[in-house]
This record gives structure tokens, sequence and C-alpha cells, in this order.
């Protein structure tokens, strides 16, 4: 924890803490305790095409903010000072951007973009500093990548200065150009591109990082469903659709621990190209699952609040489009981990699809239990393919 050279800012590579995920991130990651929270709640809220493509522009943001500072801590170690004191910074800023969510593109639009503008670029340039004359090669990436970032924050806060249709059209601008980015190899005249194998990552870390930060989306899914729960009066309905909210974050879990994860880091560990890997596989493919979780939750709060109502195509696009987003991120996930997408899961969005036929004869915590029914189908069929196989070949998927 002493201050020392930049070169004591590195993870040290091959020692046995290089893949370790230290207090201090996990600690950094209660901020997006809240940000889930609020991200779910204002969906539900404004739960309308509008509303949808808002939110769904807040996870983005929200997702880039976290997986780019995952990365940076694959390189910098979080247990040094000035690392350390980076995430605390990245925190509090990270507090107002989650607390302003609810009215982003409202009165509050100029707190989120500010607060995300500012991290992005801060721990960006904090990296560059960090990394100079220590890694020549990622001080490079990481001159980029600011580059790019501080471009796409002119379209942040140009956004959060205008109103209505400008500011929904200059964020998709920005999000758009920082997704690019990497695809592009963030380049940047006069500095050149990134290569894949510049991104010499610890896929252990990543995947043990993205899988906490799974754990927390199914924490607000469980917390909510609890929360629900203790304010509504007992009911043998009430305690059903419990129980549903609760199997289907169960048979959600299962679906991505039982064995993407830590497929997913055995074979970033002993790829050639790691950096391209875990970018497809982390960076992007966690999104629909992110996204996935957080309209689940969304259609666990209608299950509690109208469990009576017919079903309509209102109530599942949250029951079944949840964990339908969810079982394609995990196609996506698993497939680029292993090279063959897992046959349950295709055979679970099918099932999902199928359900729509069911929306004129049944009610919403009947369309509720159906769909959980699904995803537990799905977690059980790949469980039982998958320990049929030798160890050694679990790696190549559902049979």
């Amino acid at each position: 924890m002493i201050l020392g050279g930049r070169e004591s800012w590195l993870r040290a590579k091959g020692s046995k803490n290089e893949s370790k995920v230290s207090f201090v991130e996990l600690f950094f990651d209660l901020v997006f305790v809240f940000s889930i929270s609020q991200l779910a709640h204002t969906l539900a809220e404004h739960f309308t095409l509008l509303g949808g493509l808002e939110t769904i522009m807040l996870i983005f943001a929200v997702w880039w903010v976290w997986v780019f500072t995952a990365w940076v801590t694959n390189w910098l170690d979080p247990d040094r000072m000035p690392v350390r004191i980076m995430l605390f910074v990245l925190m509090f800023a990270g507090l107002i951007l989650s607390a302003a969510i609810p009215e982003a593109f409202g009165e509050k639009a100029i707190f989120f973009a500010g607060a995300y503008v500012f991290m992005q670029v801060g721990r960006s340039l904090f990296t560059v500093y960090a990394l100079r004359d220590v890694s020549p090669a990622n001080h490079r990436n990481f001159l980029r990548i600011t580059t790019w970032l501080v471009f796409s924050g002119i379209f942040w806060i140009t956004g959060a200065l205008l109103e209505g249709e400008m500011r929904v059209v200059l964020w998709l601008a920005a999000l758009v150009i920082e997704y690019a980015a990497p695809a592009l190899g963030f380049r940047v005249p006069g500095l050149g591109k990134s290569t894949t194998a510049d991104w010499d990552v610890s896929g252990a870390h990543l995947a043990e990082r993205c899988a906490l930060f799974i754990i927390i989306c199914l924490g607000e899914a469980v917390l909510q469903a609890g929360k629900t729960f203790a304010e509504q009066p007992v009911t043998p309905l009430i305690i059903a659709v419990f129980i549903t909210a609760f199997v289907g974050t169960v048979a959600l879990w299962w679906i991505y621990f039982q064995f993407g994860h830590e497929r997913a880091a055995h074979r970033i560990e002993h790829d050639d190209t790691p950096g391209s890997l875990a970018r497809q596989a982390f960076t992007y493919a966690h999104i629909p699952i992110l996204a996935g979780i957080i309209l689940s939750v969304v259609g666990d709060e209608f299950l509690f609040a109208h469990p009576h109502d017919r079903a309509d195509i209102h109530a599942a696009a949250a029951i079944l489009g949840g964990p339908a987003v969810f079982l394609i991120g995990n196609l996506w996930f698993k497939g680029a981990t292993t090279g063959r997408p897992p046959l349950s899961h295709a055979v679970g969005l099918i099932g999902l699809a199928l359900l729509l036929l069911t929306l004129p004869m049944v009610v919403v915590y009947q369309l509720g239990i159906l769909a959980a029914a699904v995803l537990v189908v799905v977690a059980i069929w790949e469980f039982a393919s998958l320990t049929r196989v030798v160890p050694s070949a679990r790696s190549a998927g559902d049979h």
C-alpha cells in the first residue's frame, strides 16, 4: 500500500494476486447496486417505447462506465493507494450518476452526463499517467481511448444542455461513438490503432468481476421481490407470486453460473488473443444479460402489482422479454467462449416465444409461472447435458 514508483501501481504478472478481485473493487461495485435499482424502477414507471429506449440508453452508459473500470483494474492494482483513491473518487461520481438516473432525461441531465464524462475521462487520464514509461503499448492504448472518450463527452454534455429529441439524438450519438471505438481499434490520427494483441488481460479476473456484477443484478431481483412481498397482505396468490419470482431468479443464476462463467475464464486464460475474446465475451455479450435481469425485475413488479389482470403484450414484454433477452446474452457469451451456443438456450427462446400464444387465455401471474418454468427447464437441460460428458469435454457445449 506504499506509494512507490508507478511500476508498483500495476498488478504483478504471474503472482497469485494477478487475477484476485480486491475488497476495494467490491466496495466500488456497491454504487452499482443503487444504479441497477434505479434503472429497474425507472423502467417500471416509464414502461413505454420511449421510456424503454431511454432506459436502454442508460443501461448502456452504466455498463460502459463499469466495464471500462473493470478493464483498468485488470492492469492497475487497487491495493495501491493512488489507484484506491481513484476508485473512491469514481464511487462518489457514480453515486451522483446513479441518483440522477430517474431524471436523466429531465432536470438532472447535466448531473448524469457530467458525472458520466468525469468518470470516463478522469479514469482514463489517470491510467494514461499510471502507465507512462511503465507500459508503453498500454500507455498509447489509453491515449487513444482518452481521445475517443473526450470526443463522445462533447455529445454527452451538449445533449444535457439541450432538451427533448435533441438530447436523445446526441446521447445516442455519444453511445454509438463509444461502443464503436473498440471495434475500430480506438484509431486516432497520429497515434495509430490498437490491436487485440495489445490487450494482455487476466481472463480469470475479468470473469470474476463480471460474475460479481451479475450477482449484484440478481441481488436486486431478490431484494425487490422480498421488499414487495413484505409490503403486501399475505394471501395464497401473493405467496405463489413470491415463490415464482424467487424460482425465476434462481433459474437465472443457475443458467449463468453453473457452467458459463468458469468455462469462460478457462478459455480466455488459454487463448492466443485473450483481449479479443474478453472484449466479445465480457464487454459486449454481458449487455443483454444485464438488460435481461433488469427487465425481469420489472416483470416481477408487474406480477405483484397486477397478478389477476389479463396478460397482454405489455405485461409479456417484461415477463417473457426479460428471460428472453437474458438467454440471448448467454447464447452469445457461451457461444463466444465455447464455440458452440447451447441448444438448451435456443429451445428456451422458442418456448418463451410460444408462450405468446397463451396471452388470450392466461392472467399475469399464470404467465409468470410459465416463464419461470421455461427457465427451470433450460437450467436442468444444460446441467444434465453437460454433466453427462467427461470434464475435459465440457467446453464443447450442450449435447
